[in-house]
């Protein structure tokens, strides 16, 4: 089973996750990037791993 987590101390709430893959990340009111639906790393439109990699700070994990 995969797994994407966000880790809030590193996230600097760019928004980079969120453009890339809305279907699964989201920004709250706290400038911090959020996982809303995990389920959506398997879809065709979002590709986490790539996600997890483009993150600036590194603040993103994926395991399949």
């Amino acid at each position: 089973m995969s797994s994407v987590k966000i880790d809030k101390e590193k996230c600097i709430g760019c928004g980079l996750c969120e453009s890339m893959c809305p279907e699964v990340f989201e920004l709250r009111s706290d400038g911090k990037a959020y996982v809303k639906n995990p389920s959506g790393c398997k879809s065709e439109s979002c590709n986490c791993k790539d996600v997890a990699a483009s993150c600036p700070v590194q603040a993103i994990t994926y395991e399949e």
